[in-house]
């Protein structure tokens, strides 16, 4: 068995290369969902504590791409892409998201869905699926499980729910 850590298919999912993350929002779906897909809305709120965020492209389609910048409270800029390639009013998205650059290795498959219960709160999940176990680990290690709990804290802030 090859020890390359190189997927051939990264649109395989598996369990040893995926983070979920979840939260249940006291608002409506659709609220939700424009919160992802609206660029004025959408950099109100996305990123950790202390990131602001520029959108400088959003086209939210299957094929379309959201191109903005996050920039860290010590000011650090990370020029972020993702690339549409599913779209499903108020319930999913689909993207791969990564840096603003061509063939980014540490690109990742993101997948967000919108489940509204009977009362009328909306379960957000969100699940990434990267390209290899080790750069799993790597994204664990510096903490993007807490960085994308305080974003979805943010997006409950935004929508004066939290």
């Amino acid at each position: 068995m090859s020890s390359n850590p190189t997927i051939t298919d990264p649109t395989t999912w598996a369990l040893d290369r995926e983070i979920v993350l979840v939260r249940v929002l006291d608002a409506p779906r659709q609220a939700v969902f424009a919160a992802w897909t609206e660029a004025n809305a959408f950099c109100e709120w996305f990123g950790p504590d202390g990131f602001t965020c520029v959108v400088r492209e959003m086209e939210v389609r299957p094929g379309g791409r959201a191109r903005f910048d996050m920039t860290s409270a010590d000011g650090t800029l990370y020029p972020s892409r993702f690339d549409y390639l599913e779209i499903v009013p108020s319930e999913r998205l689909g993207f791969d998201h990564g840096s603003d650059i061509d063939d980014d290795p540490a690109r990742f498959r993101v997948t967000v869905t919108l489940d509204e219960q009977a009362d009328g709160k909306t379960v957000l999940t969100l699940r990434q699926l990267h390209p290899t176990v080790e750069q799993r680990h790597a994204v664990i290690g510096f903490g993007a499980v807490e960085l994308g709990l305080q974003t979805m804290a943010k997006l409950a802030r935004h929508l004066g729910v939290a």
